[in-house]
Parts: C-alpha cells; sequence; structure tokens
C-alpha cells in the first residue's frame, strides 16, 4: 500500500520495507530513533505495531512482531490526525465528507468532530489527496485515507482503509447520506448521495471498559441534548473491544465535542 501510494506521487510517512532483522537494523540507522516497527498485514487500532526508542530494541522489536513482513517508519512529531472518508462510484464519481479530527487513546481511536477545525487550505488539500487516492487505486466503494499533519503543516498519509471507517459514523446523524449508504450505492451502481452535513458533530467510541464493573447507565448519556446512542450487538464485551458510539450535534464542532464527552463520562454514575 505504502510503496503504491509512494510511487504515485502522493505524500505517505517515510518507510523502509522490513523482510528480516539486518534490514530493520539498517533502517534505523537510516531513520534514527524513536521510530515504529508494523507488521504488513492485519494490524489495527495498534495491534502489530511497536515503538523502538533506541537502535537497541531492533532484535526485541523483531522477535516480538513474529518474523514475516513488516514496515519500519519514521516516527512522525505530528500537530494532529485526520481523516477525510470517501466514496467512488461505477461511474468514477468521487464525493468526499469534509475530514475529521480525530483523538486517540491507547492506539483506538476514542473521539471524532467535523467538521475539523483546521485551515481552510488543509481541509480542500486533504480531500484532494483521498480524492487521488481513490482514483489512483481504482476503488469502487468507500475508503478512508488517514492522514498525520505535521507541526510544519505538512499533510502525510498514514494508512488508508478500504471500508466505512470508525470515523466516519458520525454520518449516521450528521449528513444527508450517510457512508453506509455511500458504500451500497457505489456498489451497486446508483447515484451517490448528498455529502452535506447538517450541524457540526462529534463521536465517541464506546470501549468495552464502560462494562466494567457495572454496565453503563444508558438513561444518564442518554439524557443529554441531541445524543444519539449506537450500539453493535456484539454479545461479550472486552477491554479496548468497540462495542458501540454516541454521537453529538451541536451549533459548533466544539461543543459538540465538549457534549459528547460529558455523555460519555456520565455512563459511568
Amino acid at each position: 500500500e505504502k510503496s503504491y501510494l509512494r510511487d504515485a506521487g502522493l505524500p505517505v510517512t517515510p518507510f523502509r520495507d522490513v523482510p528480516d532483522l539486518a534490514t530493520l537494523e539498517t533502517a534505523l540507522a537510516e531513520f534514527g530513533t524513536p521510530a515504529v516497527l508494523k507488521t504488513a498485514d492485519w494490524g489495527y487500532d495498534g495491534k502489530g505495531q511497536t515503538l523502538l526508542r533506541n537502535p537497541g530494541d531492533a532484535g526485541t522489536a523483531w522477535k516480538k512482531l513474529g518474523g514475516g513482513r513488516a514496515v519500519l517508519e519514521a516516527f512522525i512529531d505530528f500537530e494532529c490526525e485526520l481523516s477525510v472518508v470517501a466514496a467512488r462510484g461505477l461511474n468514477r464519481e468521487v464525493v468526499t465528507y469534509g475530514p475529521m479530527l480525530n483523538t486517540h487513546a491507547h492506539h483506538i481511536l476514542d473521539v471524532s468532530i467535523a467538521p475539523a477545525p483546521l485551515d481552510e487550505r488543509i481541509l480542500r488539500e486533504a480531500q484532494d489527496i483521498a480524492r487521488a487516492v481513490l482514483e489512483k487505486m481504482d476503488v469502487v466503494g468507500v475508503m478512508c485515507v488517514e492522514f498525520f499533519l505535521t507541526k510544519a503543516g505538512k499533510l502525510l498519509i498514514n494508512e488508508t482503509a478500504p471500508r466505512p471507517h470508525n470515523s466516519g459514523h458520525l454520518t449516521i446523524d450528521a449528513h444527508v447520506t450517510c457512508q453506509f449508504e455511500q458504500q451500497v450505492r457505489a456498489v451497486c451502481g446508483l447515484p451517490l448521495g448528498s455529502n452535506r452535513q447538517h450541524r457540526p458533530a462529534a463521536m465517541a467510541n464506546l470501549l468495552g471498559d464502560l462494562w466494567e464493573p457495572t454496565p453503563p447507565n444508558w438513561s444518564a448519556a442518554c439524557a443529554f441534548e441531541e445524543v444519539k446512542l449506537h450500539l453493535y450487538g456484539k454479545r461479550e464485551a472486552r477491554i479496548g473491544r468497540k462495542m458501540g458510539h454516541l454521537t453529538v450535534l451541536a451549533d459548533s464542532a466544539a461543543a459538540a465535542e465538549e457534549r459528547v464527552r460529558a455523555a460519555r463520562k456520565a455512563l459511568r454514575t
């Protein structure tokens, strides 16, 4: 994925393909530390990656990964993380949702807000890059492009997800056409729906941690004005497992974020 995007002229985080320990040690000498070693397959939510703080960590990190293909990425001192969910139809039409600003906790997406409170130039550029990714990869359906925004104001693609994405869950309540409907429209050859956003919104993930030691207080969260509760029907709550999310619409993204965090906190009462 990263090689394809780089060769297509798109801005990606600096990386090296790592097939063995010797290559890892060479790449570390080039990038320096800290750096991040990631498995090339099936990694998500921080799983399958290790932060290397010094060159001496190489052997332990490689052993922890269990061999196989891996990628070493230079550590990015970023200002923030954002994502663009986009859809592309059979007729090559592309629709992008405005960038979502994302915050993470323990490597798992925690809160997304839209519209992202960033400079218009950054917002336009992120959507332009996302559109280019879908076009160059000839995607049909929904894809999310995740970015780092560096402290120098440069956008770098961190990774892509060829499907509806966690950060796009707020589109269910906040947009005329949600990302899931766009997926169906795209693969069925239907015209893509409007990406118009009704109001600023924020989404907070609900992890299995909230079920410990007792089930969440749903009434307390739903008492907040304009809170929408979504549960995924998973039978078992586990620490770190995504069980659902809350979405809040408000007059500003900042107000929506404040309210959704407060509603989630109330689940513990």
